[in-house]
């Protein structure tokens, strides 16, 4: 599967939860670890992993293997690996003090969830 559809298909699948205030980062040559980051708003620790797990069962449904998850089973930040496509699932609090937007810099073209 090609990163765009890893992207699309992670979208996707944080839509389907009602994921908030979607940012797709394109961080290809920016960095080496990734092609797309993307970012999504819980509104609380249950929806957080409900995001999350939304990403892993579409994942698995498509023969994709997290490269490795992190804070899947609630809290306040989880991270799912996907290779070509991190995503980060964050209460609005952790992501407003960490502004990942802002560290990737403003060069990051973001795209709207579904384009590209």
């Amino acid at each position: 599967m090609i990163a765009e559809q890893m992207r699309d298909l992670a979208v996707a699948a944080l839509e389907d939860v009602k994921g908030r205030d979607l940012a797709v980062l394109d961080v290809r040559g920016m960095t080496s670890i990734t092609d797309y980051m993307i970012i999504a708003s819980a509104t609380s620790s249950r929806h957080l992993k409900a995001l999350a797990d939304s990403v892993l069962d579409k994942a698995q449904q498509h023969q994709l293997r997290p490269l490795g998850c992190e804070g899947e089973n609630g809290g306040e930040w989880a991270l799912i690996d996907l290779g070509d496509v991190i995503v980060h699932v964050m209460t609005p609090e952790i992501r407003d003090f960490y502004q990942l937007e802002k560290l990737w810099g403003e060069d990051a073209p973001a795209l709207g969830a579904g384009q590209g």
